[in-house]
């Protein structure tokens, strides 16, 4: 009977240490996703930031010939 107590805890620290390991193992593989995506998501706002400062270089040349048509007076 002792024994037998002793078997059931043996067995339910084994299915613990098995639930550890794959818990610690998921961990692990949702950190390197959190990585990446992290990573991804720096490329993107550099790549954004880039596109704001080319059309910010677009609207100051447009403004700046729409200013040059405004001097030209028509006849």
């Amino acid at each position: 009977m002792e024994f037998q107590k002793f078997s059931e805890l043996e067995s339910k620290i084994s299915g613990l240490l098995g639930d550890y390991a794959l818990l610690k193992k998921r961990n692990i593989e949702l950190e390197e996703e959190l990585q990446n995506k992290t990573r991804e998501l720096e490329e993107a706002n550099a790549k954004m930031e880039g596109l704001k400062e080319d059309k910010d270089a677009v609207r100051t040349k447009v403004d700046s010939l729409l200013d040059l048509l405004q001097e030209i007076k028509a006849p």
